[in-house]
């Protein structure tokens, strides 16, 4: 509660600086040793937004009040409306589907991962409401098979309407089971976040496909949905659980594609006026 300015700065400056920790290469299994790249702009903006949020709830909690030494540190800046994650088109997901079904290198594996993917896609999930999930989560309401998910960002609980799809993949890859987590291990433990990683990291290698993670998924959905001639933003953007309209553009990566530069329209409607000038 001491910390002043002074120090906090350091922190930021030391962040910039510093290597990041790495797997040693040959070394013993889970050796780490810090020789990376220094921290992204965007991981050094969340350690000191943590930090500062650190110092609001000090001040919040203490009877003589705490001033944030992070108030006055600048902060990296990120671009919010940009994503370094690659996007896929809807042909690439086809194909980057077709491989989990048909290419897992693990056979046995092959129906958990075809069904995971289907899940996360075309019900628009995050990773983590995904393998929190149980398979006594799902039920059946008004004409859908839903998932009954507990919310992750901001508590409660809400219904994903589940498509035919997606639900024969789910009961193949079940093959009966009424109990346990939705998506688990061979010996019926939860399956955690770095193994989906690995997965589709493998899964992108097979398929001839950029690299990316779960949370990318999202962001095809969003972006494949919002391109859907009968498009509706706001049902889009309930269907993704986002609280404001803006945040489902951000994750929509159609907005950056060249293709959809109003520009192309104004230039043929010109180009036809002049044309039909010169006749």
């Amino acid at each position: 509660m001491a910390v002043k300015f002074v120090l906090a700065d350091t922190f930021r400056m030391y962040l910039e600086t510093t290597p990041t920790w790495v797997r040693v290469k040959g070394g013993r299994r889970g050796e780490m040793a810090r020789t990376g790249k220094p921290y992204s702009d965007a991981s050094r903006k969340n350690a000191l937004s943590a930090a500062s949020s650190f110092f609001v709830y000090l001040d919040k909690v203490s009877d003589d009040g705490v001033k944030n030494p992070f108030d006055a540190v600048q902060r990296p800046y990120v671009d919010p409306t940009y994503s370094p994650t690659p996007g896929y088109t809807e042909g690439e997901w086809a194909q980057f589907v077709a491989v989990a079904r048909d290419e897992h290198r693990v056979k046995a594996y092959r129906k958990r991962a075809y069904a995971l993917l289907l899940t996360l896609y075309t019900c628009c999930l995050r990773i983590d409401s995904l393998l929190n999930a149980r398979v006594e989560d799902l039920g059946y309401d008004k004409g859908h098979r839903v998932l009954l998910l507990e919310k992750v960002k901001g508590g409660g609980r809400k219904k994903k309407p589940i498509p035919p799809a997606t639900w024969d993949a789910l009961m193949e890859y079940l093959d009966g089971r009424t109990t346990g987590w939705l998506f688990c291990t061979a010996s019926g433990a939860q399956l955690d976040e770095p193994a989906v990683w690995r997965l589709l990291q493998s899964l992108a290698k097979r398929a001839g496909l950029p690299l990316r993670g779960p949370h990318g998924v999202k962001g095809d959905a969003v972006t494949h949905a919002l391109a859907k001639p009968d498009a509706r933003p706001d049902r889009v953007q309930q269907w993704a659980d986002h609280k404001d309209p803006r945040t489902t553009q951000l994750y929509n990566r159609r907005r950056e594609l060249l293709d959809d530069s109003p520009g192309y329209g104004l230039a043929a409607d010109l180009a036809g006026a002049l044309a039909r000038d010169t006749d």
